[in-house]
């Protein structure tokens, strides 16, 4: 490993507001190729005052399509978070998991639940969660 790097979220998008996947994908883009000459990442969030899911699964999330959860668990750090954004972060990086664990299952029950959406609307929509984790 060459050397730490530190990566700002504030200065990458150039805003407070990180809430666009497009925005995201500018720090995944920088996580991919330092991971990947494996150093060291820490990336902070400090003077992020908006944060969003779309953000932390562009940014994060496909993190896990490419990498083992070893290795991003070793290489990444994260810093200057609040509670309530740690604890999207972590449901980001849950559900990525389940995603990659299986990809063509999950987007096959998400189309299960999008062609049977206009009739579960009329109905209670514990179906659609139930369909999801019934494994």
């Amino acid at each position: 490993m060459t050397g730490d790097i530190r990566i700002s979220i504030f200065e990458v998008v150039g805003s407070p507001l990180c809430v666009a996947s497009d925005d995201g994908q500018k720090v995944y883009d920088r996580l991919d190729a330092a991971l990947k000459a494996n150093r060291i990442v820490t990336l902070s969030f400090y003077n992020v005052t908006t944060l969003t899911s779309a953000f932390l699964n562009a940014a994060i999330g496909q993190l896990y399509g490419t990498f083992s959860e070893e290795q991003i668990r070793a290489q990444l750090k994260v810093e200057d978070m609040d509670q309530d954004d740690l604890a999207l972060l972590k449901r980001v990086v849950d559900n990525a998991k389940l995603y990659f664990k299986d990809p063509k299952r999950f987007d096959k029950v998400v189309e299960e639940i999008q062609e049977n959406g206009d009739d579960e609307s009329q109905n209670d929509s514990g179906g659609a969660a139930q369909l999801y984790f019934e494994r």
